[in-house]
């Protein structure tokens, strides 16, 4: 079955092609990625907006590459609540007959980080300026710097993708 992403970003095209393999074991998967707009913030700045990132991508995906089976969105976003800066990511799978959503886990950001992403800075390019890094959220991302790379970012997105593929596991009760 084939895969497309909306990121060439290795990360996001992993998380997929995982998240797919332990919902999916017994199939076989092509995944490819396909940057395509968001519609959103570089740094979507709510829950509701990473969401509609991420069904923006996905439908995007529907109409620029028909020809495949799946097509994935998945937008990483933050939401200052309390003072506290939450990092989180949702995937949404789109199929011809079905849509499926999830959502990450969520962590706390350093207030550092915090900081310069209400500066306006990208939370990546966020974390590159505080830990010294060069393009982290292409790797391990704010996630694997923060847990010495224990949970790394595409361990943080797979099951947020799995969850979204919930309704295609499950076909008779969605």
């Amino acid at each position: 079955m084939k895969i497309i992403v909306g990121s060439k970003n290795p990360v996001k095209i992993n998380a997929a092609l995982k998240g797919f393999r332990k919902i999916f074991p017994k199939e076989l998967f092509v995944v490819e990625g396909l940057p395509v707009p968001s519609g959103v913030a570089e740094q979507p700045g709510s829950d509701a907006e990473a969401l509609k990132g991420a069904l923006n991508r996905a439908e995007n995906l529907a109409k620029v590459a028909p020809k495949a089976d799946f097509w994935v969105g998945l937008e990483g976003g933050v939401e200052d609540v309390d003072g506290e800066m939450r990092s989180f990511a949702w995937a949404v799978v789109k199929s011809a007959k079905k849509l499926g959503k999830g959502r990450s886990a969520t962590m706390i950001l350093p207030k550092k980080v915090a900081d310069l992403i209400r500066a306006g800075k990208e939370l990546g390019e966020a974390d590159d300026i505080v830990f010294s890094k060069t393009n982290s959220k292409l790797s391990s991302g704010a996630v694997g710097i923060l847990t010495e790379e224990i949970i790394d970012r595409t361990e943080f997105y797979w099951p947020a993708v799995a969850l979204a593929l919930i309704p295609f596991k499950n076909p008779k009760l969605y």
